[in-house]
Protein backbone atom coordinates (compact mmCIF):
# COMPACT_ATOMS: atom_id res chain seq x y z
CA UNK A 1 0.00 0.00 0.00
CA UNK A 2 2.77 2.37 0.55
CA UNK A 3 4.73 1.52 -2.20
CA UNK A 4 2.01 2.06 -4.34
CA UNK A 5 0.77 5.60 -2.87
CA UNK A 6 4.53 6.67 -2.95
CA UNK A 7 4.78 6.05 -6.58
CA UNK A 8 1.03 7.73 -6.99
CA UNK A 9 2.56 10.64 -5.38
CA UNK A 10 5.75 10.62 -7.38
CA UNK A 11 3.91 10.33 -10.69
CA UNK A 12 1.04 12.92 -9.83
CA UNK A 13 4.51 15.39 -8.66
CA UNK A 14 6.63 14.63 -12.35
CA UNK A 15 3.14 14.73 -14.19
CA UNK A 16 2.28 18.85 -12.18
CA UNK A 17 5.73 19.70 -13.28
CA UNK A 18 5.76 18.64 -16.60
CA UNK A 19 2.66 20.32 -17.15
CA UNK A 20 3.59 23.67 -15.25
CA UNK A 21 3.92 25.56 -18.89
CA UNK A 22 0.12 24.75 -19.41
CA UNK A 23 -1.16 26.01 -16.28
CA UNK A 24 -3.62 28.80 -16.18
CA UNK A 25 -1.47 31.86 -15.75
CA UNK A 26 -1.87 35.62 -16.94
CA UNK A 27 0.81 35.42 -19.55
CA UNK A 28 4.69 34.98 -20.02
CA UNK A 29 7.08 34.63 -17.87
CA UNK A 30 10.19 37.24 -17.95
CA UNK A 31 12.56 34.41 -18.51
CA UNK A 32 10.54 33.67 -21.34
CA UNK A 33 10.42 37.37 -22.79
CA UNK A 34 13.81 37.80 -22.69
CA UNK A 35 14.58 34.38 -24.26
CA UNK A 36 12.10 36.16 -27.30
CA UNK A 37 14.91 38.92 -27.43
CA UNK A 38 17.16 39.03 -30.74
CA UNK A 39 20.03 38.85 -28.81
CA UNK A 40 18.43 35.61 -28.41
CA UNK A 41 17.81 35.12 -32.16
CA UNK A 42 13.89 36.33 -31.71
CA UNK A 43 12.39 39.25 -33.26
CA UNK A 44 12.29 42.01 -30.38
CA UNK A 45 14.64 43.96 -28.71
CA UNK A 46 14.78 43.79 -25.25
CA UNK A 47 15.68 46.84 -23.13
CA UNK A 48 16.72 48.24 -19.92
CA UNK A 49 15.21 51.45 -19.12
CA UNK A 50 17.13 54.28 -17.94
CA UNK A 51 17.92 58.10 -18.25
CA UNK A 52 19.38 57.56 -22.37
CA UNK A 53 16.43 55.50 -23.13
CA UNK A 54 13.96 57.89 -21.17
CA UNK A 55 15.06 61.01 -23.13
CA UNK A 56 15.77 58.72 -26.46
CA UNK A 57 11.53 57.45 -26.40
CA UNK A 58 10.09 61.12 -24.80
CA UNK A 59 8.07 61.80 -28.03
CA UNK A 60 5.11 63.41 -27.68
CA UNK A 61 2.01 64.20 -30.24
CA UNK A 62 3.27 67.56 -31.83
CA UNK A 63 0.37 69.44 -32.38
CA UNK A 64 0.09 73.03 -33.63
CA UNK A 65 -1.00 75.85 -35.96
CA UNK A 66 1.33 76.83 -38.80
CA UNK A 67 2.78 79.83 -39.46
CA UNK A 68 -0.39 80.78 -42.27
CA UNK A 69 -2.50 80.42 -39.40
CA UNK A 70 -1.33 82.09 -36.93
CA UNK A 71 -0.38 85.32 -39.09
CA UNK A 72 -3.74 85.28 -40.46
CA UNK A 73 -5.07 89.53 -39.51
CA UNK A 74 -8.22 89.78 -37.43
CA UNK A 75 -11.53 89.73 -39.44
CA UNK A 76 -13.45 92.62 -39.90
CA UNK A 77 -16.79 91.59 -38.33
CA UNK A 78 -18.49 94.31 -40.52
CA UNK A 79 -16.56 93.45 -44.37
CA UNK A 80 -18.91 92.29 -47.05
CA UNK A 81 -18.88 89.00 -48.28
CA UNK A 82 -20.10 87.46 -51.75
CA UNK A 83 -23.85 86.37 -50.75
CA UNK A 84 -24.68 89.03 -48.40
CA UNK A 85 -27.85 91.85 -48.49
CA UNK A 86 -27.24 95.03 -47.91
CA UNK A 87 -30.07 97.63 -47.43
CA UNK A 88 -29.74 101.18 -48.97
CA UNK A 89 -31.47 104.94 -48.15
CA UNK A 90 -30.30 107.37 -50.71
CA UNK A 91 -31.22 111.02 -50.10
CA UNK A 92 -31.08 113.75 -52.79
CA UNK A 93 -30.80 117.72 -52.09
CA UNK A 94 -33.02 118.20 -54.97
CA UNK A 95 -36.80 117.99 -55.52
CA UNK A 96 -36.76 115.82 -58.86
CA UNK A 97 -34.37 113.42 -57.67
CA UNK A 98 -33.08 110.57 -59.92
CA UNK A 99 -34.50 108.16 -57.28
CA UNK A 100 -36.55 110.09 -54.92
CA UNK A 101 -40.27 109.79 -55.97
CA UNK A 102 -42.57 112.79 -55.72
CA UNK A 103 -42.66 114.36 -52.69
CA UNK A 104 -39.77 112.18 -50.89
CA UNK A 105 -36.33 112.65 -50.51
CA UNK A 106 -35.01 109.97 -49.97
CA UNK A 107 -34.98 106.88 -51.71
CA UNK A 108 -35.18 103.32 -49.66
CA UNK A 109 -33.54 100.30 -51.79
CA UNK A 110 -34.76 97.86 -49.21
CA UNK A 111 -32.51 95.09 -50.12
CA UNK A 112 -29.36 94.33 -52.76
CA UNK A 113 -27.65 91.19 -52.37
CA UNK A 114 -24.09 90.90 -53.50
CA UNK A 115 -23.39 88.59 -56.45
CA UNK A 116 -21.13 85.54 -56.33
CA UNK A 117 -18.05 87.90 -57.90
CA UNK A 118 -18.90 90.50 -55.01
CA UNK A 119 -20.63 93.15 -56.91
CA UNK A 120 -23.94 95.10 -56.69
CA UNK A 121 -25.88 97.09 -58.69
CA UNK A 122 -27.02 100.74 -58.04
CA UNK A 123 -29.58 102.88 -60.71
CA UNK A 124 -26.86 105.45 -61.94
CA UNK A 125 -24.41 104.58 -59.63
CA UNK A 126 -23.65 101.30 -62.08
CA UNK A 127 -21.84 98.26 -60.79
CA UNK A 128 -19.83 98.46 -57.78
CA UNK A 129 -17.57 96.35 -55.98
CA UNK A 130 -18.66 95.61 -52.28
CA UNK A 131 -17.38 92.23 -51.66
CA UNK A 132 -14.14 93.37 -49.44
CA UNK A 133 -15.24 96.54 -48.43
CA UNK A 134 -17.37 97.83 -45.11
CA UNK A 135 -20.37 99.84 -45.26
CA UNK A 136 -18.85 102.61 -44.75
CA UNK A 137 -16.72 102.37 -47.29
CA UNK A 138 -19.06 100.81 -49.81
CA UNK A 139 -21.26 103.80 -48.50
CA UNK A 140 -18.36 106.77 -49.75
CA UNK A 141 -18.16 105.05 -53.25
CA UNK A 142 -22.18 105.09 -53.98
CA UNK A 143 -21.84 108.62 -52.85
CA UNK A 144 -18.45 109.61 -55.17
CA UNK A 145 -20.39 107.84 -57.74
CA UNK A 146 -24.00 109.43 -57.34
CA UNK A 147 -22.48 113.06 -56.99
CA UNK A 148 -22.02 113.19 -60.66
CA UNK A 149 -25.55 112.64 -61.16
CA UNK A 150 -27.57 114.62 -58.38
CA UNK A 151 -26.26 117.23 -56.18
CA UNK A 152 -25.35 116.61 -52.85
CA UNK A 153 -26.33 113.01 -52.11
CA UNK A 154 -26.71 111.57 -49.06
CA UNK A 155 -26.19 107.46 -48.80
CA UNK A 156 -26.60 104.93 -46.06
CA UNK A 157 -25.53 101.46 -46.20
CA UNK A 158 -26.03 98.83 -43.66
CA UNK A 159 -26.48 95.00 -43.60
CA UNK A 160 -29.47 93.40 -43.08
CA UNK A 161 -29.83 90.90 -40.36
CA UNK A 162 -28.41 87.31 -40.31
CA UNK A 163 -25.73 88.00 -42.85
CA UNK A 164 -22.03 88.18 -41.89
CA UNK A 165 -19.35 86.05 -41.57
CA UNK A 166 -20.01 83.22 -39.09
CA UNK A 167 -17.83 79.82 -38.12
CA UNK A 168 -19.26 76.42 -37.64
CA UNK A 169 -18.76 74.92 -34.18
CA UNK A 170 -19.02 71.10 -34.09
CA UNK A 171 -17.70 68.04 -31.97
CA UNK A 172 -17.50 68.06 -28.21
CA UNK A 173 -18.95 71.81 -27.99
CA UNK A 174 -21.47 72.47 -25.54
CA UNK A 175 -24.06 73.73 -28.21
CA UNK A 176 -22.93 73.10 -31.66
CA UNK A 177 -24.00 75.32 -34.62
CA UNK A 178 -22.61 78.23 -36.68
CA UNK A 179 -21.28 81.00 -34.97
CA UNK A 180 -21.68 84.58 -36.16
CA UNK A 181 -18.07 86.24 -36.15
CA UNK A 182 -18.28 89.71 -34.56
CA UNK A 183 -16.01 92.08 -32.65
CA UNK A 184 -15.75 90.11 -29.64
CA UNK A 185 -15.50 86.64 -31.19
CA UNK A 186 -13.11 86.97 -33.79
CA UNK A 187 -10.22 84.79 -32.06
CA UNK A 188 -10.61 80.68 -32.09
CA UNK A 189 -11.10 80.68 -28.27
CA UNK A 190 -13.63 83.46 -27.96
CA UNK A 191 -16.05 81.50 -30.63
CA UNK A 192 -15.22 78.23 -28.83
CA UNK A 193 -16.85 80.03 -26.12
CA UNK A 194 -19.49 81.32 -27.56
CA UNK A 195 -20.60 77.81 -28.46
CA UNK A 196 -20.68 77.11 -24.81
CA UNK A 197 -16.82 75.95 -24.08
CA UNK A 198 -15.86 72.16 -24.43
CA UNK A 199 -17.96 69.54 -22.67
CA UNK A 200 -15.16 67.25 -21.89
CA UNK A 201 -11.94 67.42 -19.24
CA UNK A 202 -10.11 70.75 -21.86
CA UNK A 203 -6.77 68.52 -20.81
CA UNK A 204 -7.66 66.03 -23.37
CA UNK A 205 -9.63 67.74 -25.80
CA UNK A 206 -8.20 68.42 -29.64
CA UNK A 207 -9.23 71.61 -31.56
CA UNK A 208 -8.90 70.84 -35.08
CA UNK A 209 -9.63 73.84 -37.77
CA UNK A 210 -10.33 73.41 -41.14
CA UNK A 211 -9.85 76.43 -43.58
CA UNK A 212 -10.30 75.84 -47.27
CA UNK A 213 -8.06 72.88 -48.19
CA UNK A 214 -6.12 73.10 -44.94
CA UNK A 215 -6.20 70.92 -41.81
CA UNK A 216 -4.32 71.97 -38.80
CA UNK A 217 -4.91 70.69 -35.00
CA UNK A 218 -3.90 71.95 -31.59
CA UNK A 219 -4.63 70.92 -28.03
CA UNK A 220 -7.33 72.90 -26.80
CA UNK A 221 -5.45 73.79 -23.25
CA UNK A 222 -2.35 75.87 -25.75
CA UNK A 223 -4.75 78.06 -26.72
CA UNK A 224 -3.98 79.72 -23.14
CA UNK A 225 -0.83 78.03 -22.78
CA UNK A 226 0.46 79.52 -25.99
CA UNK A 227 -0.97 82.87 -27.16
CA UNK A 228 0.11 82.26 -30.64
CA UNK A 229 -2.29 79.07 -30.66
CA UNK A 230 -5.30 81.31 -30.24
CA UNK A 231 -5.50 82.49 -33.63
CA UNK A 232 -7.59 84.69 -35.59
CA UNK A 233 -10.97 83.09 -37.07
CA UNK A 234 -12.04 83.58 -41.00
CA UNK A 235 -15.37 83.59 -42.59
CA UNK A 236 -16.34 79.72 -43.58
CA UNK A 237 -13.51 78.18 -40.72
CA UNK A 238 -14.82 74.95 -39.44
CA UNK A 239 -13.39 73.84 -35.98
CA UNK A 240 -13.78 70.40 -34.88
CA UNK A 241 -13.50 69.61 -31.24
CA UNK A 242 -12.52 65.95 -30.20
CA UNK A 243 -11.58 64.06 -27.39
CA UNK A 244 -7.88 62.43 -27.31
CA UNK A 245 -8.13 59.42 -29.21
CA UNK A 246 -4.83 57.88 -27.76
CA UNK A 247 -4.73 54.70 -25.60
CA UNK A 248 -2.78 51.87 -24.00
CA UNK A 249 -3.48 48.21 -22.58
CA UNK A 250 -2.22 46.73 -19.22
CA UNK A 251 -2.36 43.37 -18.97
CA UNK A 252 -0.43 40.94 -16.26
CA UNK A 253 -0.15 40.95 -12.40
CA UNK A 254 -2.20 43.99 -11.84
CA UNK A 255 -5.24 44.63 -9.93
CA UNK A 256 -7.15 45.35 -13.17
CA UNK A 257 -6.19 44.48 -16.53
CA UNK A 258 -7.35 46.63 -19.21
CA UNK A 259 -7.50 49.02 -21.96
CA UNK A 260 -7.37 52.96 -21.07
CA UNK A 261 -7.83 56.33 -23.11
CA UNK A 262 -5.13 58.97 -22.27
CA UNK A 263 -6.01 61.50 -19.69
CA UNK A 264 -3.11 64.05 -20.24
CA UNK A 265 -1.42 65.03 -22.91
CA UNK A 266 1.54 62.61 -21.53
CA UNK A 267 1.52 60.00 -19.29
CA UNK A 268 4.54 58.29 -17.75
CA UNK A 269 4.74 53.99 -16.73
CA UNK A 270 4.21 55.00 -12.75
CA UNK A 271 1.04 57.04 -14.05
CA UNK A 272 -0.24 54.11 -15.98
CA UNK A 273 0.42 51.66 -13.28
CA UNK A 274 -1.48 53.45 -11.04
CA UNK A 275 -4.51 53.98 -13.55
CA UNK A 276 -5.32 50.65 -12.96
CA UNK A 277 -4.97 50.25 -8.71
CA UNK A 278 -0.92 49.41 -8.89
CA UNK A 279 0.63 46.09 -8.97
CA UNK A 280 -0.62 43.14 -7.63
CA UNK A 281 0.48 42.72 -3.81
CA UNK A 282 -0.53 38.64 -4.47
CA UNK A 283 0.76 37.72 -7.75
CA UNK A 284 3.32 40.47 -9.03
CA UNK A 285 6.73 40.88 -10.17
CA UNK A 286 8.30 44.63 -9.30
CA UNK A 287 11.41 43.24 -11.47
CA UNK A 288 9.39 42.37 -14.42
CA UNK A 289 7.81 45.14 -15.56
CA UNK A 290 7.55 45.54 -19.58
CA UNK A 291 6.25 47.73 -22.54
CA UNK A 292 5.70 47.01 -25.63
CA UNK A 293 6.33 49.31 -28.65
CA UNK A 294 6.79 49.35 -32.49
CA UNK A 295 8.93 51.88 -32.69
CA UNK A 296 10.07 54.31 -35.52
CA UNK A 297 13.14 53.56 -37.16
CA UNK A 298 14.79 56.48 -36.29
CA UNK A 299 13.46 55.84 -32.23
CA UNK A 300 14.62 53.06 -32.63
CA UNK A 301 18.05 53.73 -33.68
CA UNK A 302 19.13 56.50 -31.34
CA UNK A 303 17.73 53.36 -28.52
CA UNK A 304 19.87 51.17 -29.80
CA UNK A 305 22.75 53.09 -30.61
CA UNK A 306 22.93 51.87 -34.50
CA UNK A 307 22.75 52.87 -37.59
CA UNK A 308 21.51 49.64 -39.50
CA UNK A 309 18.09 48.98 -38.71
CA UNK A 310 15.68 49.40 -41.57
CA UNK A 311 12.09 50.22 -40.97
CA UNK A 312 9.56 49.76 -37.60
CA UNK A 313 11.14 47.72 -34.57
CA UNK A 314 9.40 45.92 -32.02
CA UNK A 315 10.67 46.83 -29.06
CA UNK A 316 10.53 45.42 -25.56
CA UNK A 317 11.10 47.78 -22.40
CA UNK A 318 11.79 46.61 -19.47
CA UNK A 319 11.59 48.55 -15.78
CA UNK A 320 12.87 46.92 -12.59
CA UNK A 321 10.91 48.56 -9.93
CA UNK A 322 13.31 47.24 -7.23
CA UNK A 323 16.15 49.18 -8.39
CA UNK A 324 17.32 51.58 -6.39
CA UNK A 325 16.18 54.95 -9.87
CA UNK A 326 13.80 52.38 -10.73
CA UNK A 327 10.95 54.16 -9.72
CA UNK A 328 12.30 57.38 -11.04
CA UNK A 329 12.82 55.85 -14.40
CA UNK A 330 9.16 54.53 -14.63
CA UNK A 331 7.88 58.11 -12.94
CA UNK A 332 10.00 59.19 -16.40
CA UNK A 333 9.45 56.95 -18.96
CA UNK A 334 6.83 58.09 -21.10
CA UNK A 335 3.71 55.90 -22.36
CA UNK A 336 3.31 56.17 -26.31
CA UNK A 337 -0.59 55.10 -27.90
CA UNK A 338 -0.87 52.05 -28.77
CA UNK A 339 1.33 50.46 -26.06
CA UNK A 340 0.62 47.39 -24.07
CA UNK A 341 2.51 47.72 -20.32
CA UNK A 342 2.42 44.00 -19.06
CA UNK A 343 3.14 42.63 -15.50
CA UNK A 344 4.96 39.34 -15.13
CA UNK A 345 4.11 37.15 -12.10
CA UNK A 346 6.34 36.50 -9.18
CA UNK A 347 8.35 33.38 -9.42
CA UNK A 348 6.97 32.01 -6.22
CA UNK A 349 3.36 32.54 -7.73
CA UNK A 350 4.36 29.21 -10.42
CA UNK A 351 5.93 27.31 -8.25
CA UNK A 352 2.85 27.62 -5.38
CA UNK A 353 0.65 26.86 -8.64
CA UNK A 354 2.80 24.00 -9.64
CA UNK A 355 2.46 22.41 -6.04
CA UNK A 356 -1.38 22.97 -5.92
CA UNK A 357 -1.62 21.40 -9.04
CA UNK A 358 0.47 18.08 -7.59
CA UNK A 359 -1.71 18.24 -4.76
CA UNK A 360 -5.08 18.41 -6.36
CA UNK A 361 -3.22 15.31 -8.29
CA UNK A 362 -2.21 13.41 -5.56
CA UNK A 363 -5.58 13.62 -3.75
CA UNK A 364 -7.55 12.35 -6.78
CA UNK A 365 -4.90 10.06 -7.22
CA UNK A 366 -5.44 8.64 -3.45
CA UNK A 367 -9.25 8.92 -3.97
CA UNK A 368 -8.78 6.64 -6.97
CA UNK A 369 -6.78 4.24 -4.83
CA UNK A 370 -9.55 4.16 -2.27
CA UNK A 371 -11.95 3.58 -4.38
CA UNK A 372 -10.38 0.31 -5.73
CA UNK A 373 -9.94 -0.87 -1.92
CA UNK A 374 -6.29 -0.81 -1.98
CA UNK A 375 -5.00 -0.54 1.68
Amino acid sequence: MARLLNTTALVALVAATAACDILPRSGPTKREIFAGSVMREGDAFVVDVNARVTAATAITPSLGFSHAFQNAGLLGPDTIRPGDSLGLVIYENVEDGLLTSAGASASLIDEVQVDSAGFIFVPYAGRIRAAGNTPEGLRRVITQRLDEQTPDPQVLVRRVAGDGATVTVVGLAGGQGVVPVSRPTRMLSSIIAAAGGVAAPPEVVKVTVVRGGRKESVWFSDLFHDPRMDIAVRDGDKVFLERDTRAFSVLGATNQQTRLEFETQTLSAIEAIAQVGGLSAQFANPTGVFVFRNEPEAVARRVMGRDDLIGTQRVVYVLDLTEPNGMFEARDFLIRDGDTLYVTEAPIVAFNRTVSAALGTLGGATQGAAALGVR
